[in-house]
C-alpha cells in the first residue's frame, strides 16, 4: 500500500530541510524560493528553527527568507505576464488595456503588499499572478513581495524569541481548531482587498467600465 501524498511530502520536506540547514541564511532563502516558486512547505515553521538556534542572525534569517519569497514569487509573476495580456486584449482593446495597467500602477505597492504579509490560507499566488496580467513593473513587484515577507517573518521572530518556539505551534493549533472561522474572516478580508483593487482598476468616474458593461451596452 503506498502511503499517503501528504506523509511522501511530510518526508520530502524533512530531507530537504536536513539539506539546506546546514547553509545557514543562504539555506532558508533557498527554502523560500522552492516555497514560493514550486511547492509549498512550511516557511514560517522552518524560519522559526533558524531563529530558535541562532537569535543573533534573526534579522538576517528574516531578510533571506524574505528575498528568496521575492525570487520565487517571479515564476507566477512571470507567468501571468506571458499569458494574461492575450487573454485581456481578447476582451478590450490595447488603448483600454494600457489605461487600466497605468490605474494598476497607481496602487500596486500595497495590493502586493499586503497580501504578501499574510500567512497562510491566503492566496498570495493569486495576487502575484494578477501584477503580472496588469504588467507591474518587476522592481516594484520584487520590492513589494520582499517586504512584505520580510514584516511577516520578522513578527514571527519577535514573537518567537520573546515567547519560546511554542508560541508558534499554540497559534497554528488555535488556527487549526478554528479553521472554519480563519477561512471565513481570510475569504472576508481577500474579498474586500480584491473589491478595492477592482475599484481602482476600473473607476467608473473616470469612464472605465467593465468589459461585460460594454458588451452590455452593444
Amino acid at each position: 500500500m503506498k502511503p499517503p501524498l501528504s506523509a511522501v511530502l511530510h518526508k520530502w520536506e524533512v530531507a530537504l530541510f536536513a539539506l539546506l540547514k546546514p547553509f545557514g541564511a543562504w539555506g532558508i532563502g533557498a527554502l523560500a524560493v522552492i516555497d514560493s516558486a514550486a511547492i509549498p512547505i512550511p516557511i514560517d515553521a522552518l524560519l522559526i528553527d533558524y531563529v530558535v538556534h541562532d537569535h543573533a542572525k534573526f534579522v538576517l534569517y528574516c531578510f533571506m527568507a524574505g528575498l528568496g519569497s521575492a525570487v520565487g514569487s517571479l515564476l507566477p509573476f512571470y507567468l501571468g505576464r506571458a499569458g494574461g495580456e492575450l487573454f485581456l486584449l481578447k476582451r478590450i482593446n490595447r488603448k483600454r488595456y494600457e489605461q487600466l495597467r497605468d490605474r494598476f500602477e497607481r496602487q500596486e505597492f500595497l495590493a502586493i503588499m499586503i497580501p504578501a504579509m499574510m500567512p497562510p490560507p491566503m492566496p498570495v499566488k493569486l495576487f502575484e499572478f494578477a501584477a503580472g496580467v496588469f504588467e507591474m513593473k518587476t522592481v516594484w513587484f520584487f520590492s513589494a513581495i520582499l517586504v512584505g515577507k520580510f514584516i511577516r517573518f520578522m513578527i514571527w521572530a519577535v514573537i518567537t524569541i520573546l515567547f519560546g518556539p511554542a508560541i508558534f505551534h499554540t497559534v497554528i493549533q488555535t488556527v487549526r481548531a478554528h479553521m472554519g472561522y480563519v477561512m471565513g474572516i481570510g475569504g472576508i478580508l481577500a474579498v474586500l482587498l480584491g473589491v478595492w483593487v477592482v475599484r481602482k482598476l476600473f473607476d467608473r468616474r473616470r469612464g472605465t467600465r467593465f468589459p461585460l458593461e460594454e458588451d452590455a451596452q452593444r
